[in-house]
């Protein structure tokens, strides 16, 4: 195995957690772009016992790329039993994934083009750095947030691309700070501030003092889909007013929110071993799956306070299902992306509203 194992290719996609899985990707596909369905599948989720009770749980799960660039959207809903809601109020700062980021190549033009279609979407505000950006919630109460970006796969396909990132409540930025260096790669800390911030006053936070971290990559990702996953930010923060309550305490993995962050990876047996050297083991590790149209091998960990963290190595993916037409990704050499025209040909499975 070559010592350049293991790659994080980039943000695949996150996972959101809801009740009516059309409803919710008719909704992303809408108004986010997020209409390249790479997989659509009702199975049973059997190898996620640590956070389902121990037992197994059917679901359907579709996988939506945006192919102007960036991670996808898992939306994923549990069909034997409905999807739970957080037992109380979540606020900014609580423990897990808050606000799902997307990229804009102009902020403006994605302000314009979301406010036309829901309400209670924030002014264009700057945050720490002085980059725009805004807020507002899906119609099923998840926050979500669009970033200015420079850094595309496509053009001119939609006002926004995909997953950029996400923002995570944590008790203790340092330490979070290199869990998610050492293990994740995010080595650049943009900005590190404890404040009140004027942006946060869309949460009703603008009085809050909160500490602040926004944490990017040096190295351009590599990988076989890195060009269309593109670069991500985390950014962490931390409430200094009150003590947080973990956003999935007594609910499953697969409940209403975002219920994971997965990276798309190469060299799972090398993470592995990483990961276990750093101590944080996987907790669900599956072996090869098979979803019918894509295949592979997925692992999970927890960061330092709970949040779970997937990650996908791709055996088999869709390139264009019209004509059967799949890639085994083995047969190529680790760390090589595929060809921008390979990519794009995924693009003709597009579903257009």
């Amino acid at each position: 195995m070559s010592s350049d194992l293991p790659i994080i290719s980039g943000i695949q996609q996150i996972g959101i957690g809801n009740v009516s899985v059309y409803d919710t990707w008719e909704w992303y596909r809408k108004n986010l772009g997020m209409d390249l369905p790479v997989f659509d599948e009702a199975a049973e989720a059997a190898l996620m016992l640590p956070y389902t009770e121990g037992q197994p749980r059917s679901r359907h799960a579709i996988l939506a790329l945006n192919m102007m660039g960036g991670g996808g959207a898992e939306i994923w809903q549990y069909t034997t039993r409905v999807g739970q809601p957080p037992a109380f109020k979540v606020e900014l700062g609580d423990l897990g994934i808050h606000i799902a980021k997307f990229k804009s190549a102009d902020i403006k033009k994605s302000h314009d083009f979301l406010s036309s279609r829901n309400e209670g979407v924030s002014e264009i505000m700057k945050d720490p750095q002085g980059k725009q950006h805004f807020y507002l919630h899906d119609p099923f109460g998840n926050p979500v947030e669009l970033v200015e970006s420079d850094n595309w796969f496509g053009k001119n396909i939609s006002h926004s691309g995909g997953v950029y990132g996400a923002t995570i409540g944590v008790s203790d930025v340092d330490k979070s700070i290199e869990f998610y260096r050492e293990v994740l790669g995010f080595d650049v800390v943009a900005y590190d501030q404890t404040d009140s911030f004027e942006d946060l006053s869309y949460f009703g936070f603008a009085q809050g003092k909160f500490r602040r971290t926004l944490l990017r990559h040096s190295k351009p990702r590599k990988g076989p889909f890195s060009s269309l996953l593109g670069s991500a930010e985390i950014e962490l923060i931390q409430t200094l007013d009150r003590k947080p309550r973990k956003i999935f305490a007594d609910r499953m993995w697969g409940d209403l929110g975002y219920i994971h962050l997965c990276f798309d990876i190469v060299g799972m047996a090398a993470l592995r071993k990483k990961c276990k050297d750093y101590g944080c083991a996987f907790t669900v590790d599956s072996g090869d799956f098979d979803m019918g149209e894509a295949a592979g091998q997925f692992a999970y960990i927890e960061d330092p306070d709970g949040s779970l963290i997937e990650f996908v190595e791709t055996h088999k993916v869709p390139i264009l299902k019209k004509i059967n037409w799949y890639l085994d990704l083995r047969k190529r050499k680790p760390g090589q992306s595929l060809p921008k025209w390979m990519l794009k040909a995924m693009g003709l499975s597009r579903v257009k509203s």
